[in-house]
C-alpha cells in the first residue's frame, strides 16, 4: 500500500511509478480523511508527501498523527524543489506507535509558484533532470527493504520547527492571499478538488470560506483560465501539473 498526498500529480506520479513495479495498490491521502480511515495494514507501506516550508503539509501531518501502521516495512518519500527539509523527522515524529525505516527523496517541479517560475518547459526541466533516475532507485531500495536513518538531503528540524513552520502556519497559510481574475468562469473545479473544502462558489465565483487551507495551490494550478491567483507573484511563473497522471 502506498498512501500519497498530490495536489498537483508529482506524488501521485511517483506513488504510480513505485506502484507498477511493487504491484502495492496507491490510495490518496484526502480520500482516506474524507472516509475517515486511519488504520492501515500491509506488509509494506509507503507514504509520499510533498515539502512546503521545508516540512509536512498540514494535511499530512494531521493525518499521520491520528493514523496506525501495521507493517513489516515502512518508507516515506518527499518530493521537493530545493529541498525536502526535514520532512522525513516531522513524518517520524508524527507517527506515534512506530518508526519510519527508510527515507527517499525525488526532486521534482517546485510548483510554490509564488516564488517559482515554471512558465517554459525548459524552466520545468531544470527541476525534473534527475526525477525519473531517483524514483527508479527508490523503487531498487524499497523492493531489497533497505533502511536509513534520515533523508538526505534534510534540513536541521530546529529551522523547520522554528521558522518554516512558523511561516507556514501563521503566513502562507492565510486565504487572503487568493484574489480572483475576471477570466473565471465559474466552473466549480476548484471548489470540488480542494482537500479541505475551503472554497465555496457564490454567485459563480470562488469564495474562500476558511482563514487558512493547506495552501497547496491546487487551486491555481488545475483553473482551466488561470483565473485564480496568490497576491500579484504567480501571475508571470505559469501553471503545472504532472503530465503523467491524471488529478
Amino acid at each position: 500500500m502506498i498512501l500519497y498526498f498530490s495536489a498537483t500529480g508529482n506524488c501521485k506520479y511517483v506513488a504510480t511509478r513505485i506502484s507498477q513495479v511493487t504491484e502495492q495498490n496507491i490510495v490518496s491521502i484526502v480520500d482516506c480523511i474524507r472516509d475517515n480511515r486511519y488504520e492501515f495494514s500491509d506488509d509494506v507501506i509507503g507514504i509520499i508527501s510533498p515539502t512546503y516550508d521545508w516540512g509536512l503539509p498540514s494535511i499530512v501531518k494531521e493525518f499521520l498523527e491520528k493514523a496506525t501502521f501495521q507493517t513489516a516495512y515502512l518508507y516515506f518519500v518527499a518530493t521537493y524543489g530545493t529541498t525536502p527539509g526535514a520532512t522525513g523527522h516531522m513524518a517520524n515524529e508524527a507517527i506515534k506507535e512506530r518508526k519510519i525505516d527508510a527515507y527517499y527523496a525525488v526532486r521534482m517541479a517546485d510548483t510554490w509558484t509564488p516564488i517559482f517560475d515554471l512558465s517554459t518547459p525548459d524552466k520545468v526541466a531544470k527541476y525534473t533532470k534527475t526525477t525519473e533516475k531517483k524514483i527508479d532507485e527508490v523503487i531498487c531500495c524499497v523492493e531489497k527493504r533497505i533502511t536509513n536513518k534520515h533523508m538526505s538531503p534534510r534540513t536541521p528540524a530546529f529551522i523547520t520547527k522554528w521558522i518554516g513552520e512558523p511561516i507556514y502556519n501563521n503566513k502562507v497559510r492565510l486565504t487572503k492571499h487568493f484574489r480572483v481574475e475576471d477570466s473565471c468562469i465559474g466552473c466549480g473545479l476548484c471548489a470540488r478538488k480542494c482537500p479541505v473544502q475551503a472554497i465555496e462558489i457564490k454567485d459563480k465565483r470562488p469564495v474562500w470560506v476558511k482563514d487558512k487551507c493547506v495552501m497547496c495551490l491546487g487551486c491555481l494550478h488545475r483553473c482551466p483560465k488561470f483565473a485564480i491567483q496568490y497576491e500579484n507573484k504567480t501571475k508571470k511563473h505559469g501553471q503545472y501539473t504532472n503530465p503523467n497522471v491524471k488529478i
